[in-house]
């Protein structure tokens, strides 16, 4: 059963509940901390970014394309379509050999709202690489192209590629494959449902690689969160609470729609999966930020960021505070 994580007051009344699960796991696999339902079933969305990557990098498509660390940056990322988001992505498609017509997310104008109001004073079409998660799209393309597979039907759950990314997070996550639900993603992409707990457990790996027995996944999961915490605007873009997370090199995180959102913490080996069932993300740096409390987190910075991101008080859009935001949950240790 889900419990309340974040409660919204306004005028001292309360307005708006926001429940939902939260599980952390050790480096043991054990889970030691948990509110609500560990074993709730919680598609990954953009939250499976890392694992759908790691298969481009252990084989080389990275290299064999000379692709920058920007730019394989941006294949783990949900970007916003920034200047700077583009303009590696445009690389991309030229160093793969790919038309924008070979991906198959619907063309759309940027998440950033400035970079959309932009692209409409200046009357420009809509484009698929402007999608936030086009960057994973050409990295799977170029996976592709590195191993021979077809390009056509690179999304279908069962080309080779989508079978690889499947069996990767199978491993990761300790979930037996048979037991990973297929959906397909907003994108078009498969997306995998799992319990929260083999989430976290894939976030903790994500965090402490030297649990990873296989050494080819080992090295693309080194090389993939070194990226995330280098080029952490890559993953977001300006003000998003995972490239604000990854500012701190001690944290591996990554959310996806529908309110998942993922962290692993490297010195405490510790991984955490959180899921707000209402779908919203507003409430992800509040519940974070409380959850790094609860565990004693030396890093305030970090800490401070989130409340920066999500603030406890609430203003209208004359700037006045007329409410609180007020995380209510408390991490049960298991």
């Amino acid at each position: 059963m889900d419990k309340t994580l974040v409660e919204e007051y306004r005028g001292g009344a309360l307005e708006c509940v926001h429940s939902g699960h939260i599980c952390g796991v050790s480096i043991s696999g054990a889970v030691k901390y948990a509110v609500g339902d560990v074993e709730s079933l919680t598609y990954l969305r953009s939250s499976g970014k890392p694992f759908q990557a790691i298969p481009v990098i252990k084989h080389g498509a990275d290299r064999k394309f000379g692709l920058s660390d920007k730019e394989t940056a941006i294949m783990i990322g949900s970007h916003r379509a920034e200047t700077f988001h583009v303009e590696a992505l445009e690389s991309m498609l030229t160093k793969i050999g790919v038309g924008e017509e070979a991906l198959v997310c619907h063309p759309t104008y940027p998440l950033s709202v400035p970079a959309s109001e932009a692209m409409l004073r200046a009357q420009k079409p809509k484009r698929s690489i402007y999608h936030n998660c086009s960057g994973k799209h050409l990295g799977i393309l170029a996976l592709c192209k590195t191993m021979g597979y077809p390009t056509e039907g690179y999304f279908e759950p069962d080309h080779p590629a989508q079978i690889e990314i499947v069996d990767t997070l199978a491993y990761l996550s300790e979930c037996p494959r048979e037991h990973i639900h297929i959906g397909t993603d907003g994108c078009g992409f498969p997306v995998f449902a799992i319990p929260l707990k083999h989430l976290a457990t894939a976030f903790l790996k994500l965090a402490c690689p030297e649990v990873i027995e296989d050494l080819e996944i080992r090295s693309a999961v080194i090389r993939i969160t070194a990226l995330m915490n280098e080029h952490y605007e890559m993953i977001a873009g300006s003000d998003r609470i995972c490239s604000s997370l990854l500012m701190d090199p001690n944290i591996v995180a990554k959310g996806g729609a529908k309110g998942v959102y993922c962290f692993g913490l490297k010195k405490e080996k510790l991984g955490f999966a959180l899921k707000v069932m209402d779908g919203s993300e507003d409430e992800w740096p509040i519940i974070t930020a409380s959850i790094l409390e609860q565990i004693g987190y030396s890093n305030q910075e970090t800490i401070d960021r989130m409340y920066q991101l999500t603030p406890t008080d609430i203003t209208n859009d004359n700037k006045k505070i007329i409410g609180t935001n007020k995380a209510v949950f408390t991490l049960e240790s298991i």
